[in-house]
């Protein structure tokens, strides 16, 4: 039933068309807000939408960028409505074209180009859930994913290397990330959806640390997660 519904929110998305006036289609924020309000269909609470299914061959730009520390900002000002910024969260696309990676809100009439330094989400928050008697780690981002720890949506720890611009927002952004350093910063994310990965806040990382086991090994600081029956071992940086 639920493949029918998405299949019936599809072709009624796909028959709107982008809203007339300027030339802009949906790359003013007031437009793209209506519009995803105005075709939400059957879809209850924060679904995500079929958006593999959706090729529009429109493409804009848009003066939105995603910091280093999740703050969603438009046309230099930080946008401070969290119901907004979930919304056009649920519309996220990536897609690689001969290794450059590209952001997008994307809806089925028009793709709206945007940048992102570093990760599209953030991770705020982790918990532990039972379920049929079995343990999963459970973690939510600031926009309101919700992912367990499992093999199709692993950890990695990787190197962050912020850009001379970046320096400010950096400094900003320091009580989100694992390492301070000014250069390169590891840090910790986790796939969340449609190839779409998410930053792992410092603190929630911290409390990870809490709920897992360390161990050394060859001089490595080892975390060792369980999750669905699962162990997940992480080799810390050396700070």
């Amino acid at each position: 039933m639920n493949n029918d519904n998405n299949h019936a929110d599809s072709s009624r998305e796909n028959n709107v068309e982008a809203p007339n006036g300027k030339g802009s289609g949906l790359n003013d924020m007031d437009a793209l807000s209506h519009y995803l309000k105005s075709t939400a269909g059957a879809r209850e609470g924060r679904a995500i939408p079929p958006l593999e299914k959706w090729h529009p061959e429109n493409i804009a730009d848009m003066d939105l960028i995603i910091k280093a520390n999740g703050e969603w900002w438009h046309e230099g000002g930080q946008m401070t409505r969290e119901s907004l910024v979930s919304l056009f969260a649920t519309i996220l696309w990536k897609e690689e074209n001969n290794g450059v990676i590209e952001y997008f809100l994307k809806t089925p009439v028009q793709k709206i180009r945007i940048q992102v330094e570093d990760a599209p989400l953030l991770i705020n928050d982790v918990g532990i859930v039972q379920e049929d008697d079995m343990s999963w780690l459970e973690f939510t981002t600031t926009t309101g994913d919700v992912v367990r720890l499992d093999n199709e949506h692993p950890i990695i720890l990787k190197a962050y290397n912020p850009q001379s611009n970046d320096t400010v927002n950096d400094a900003v952004s320091t009580e989100h990330t694992l390492d301070t350093a000014t250069e390169a910063q590891v840090r910790p994310y986790m796939s969340v959806r449609n190839g779409l990965m998410a930053l792992i806040g410092r603190n929630t990382f911290y409390h990870l640390t809490e709920i897992g086991e360390l161990t050394e090994h060859n001089g490595e600081t080892i975390l060792t997660l369980h999750s669905g029956g699962e162990s997940y071992s992480l080799s810390m940086p050396v700070n």
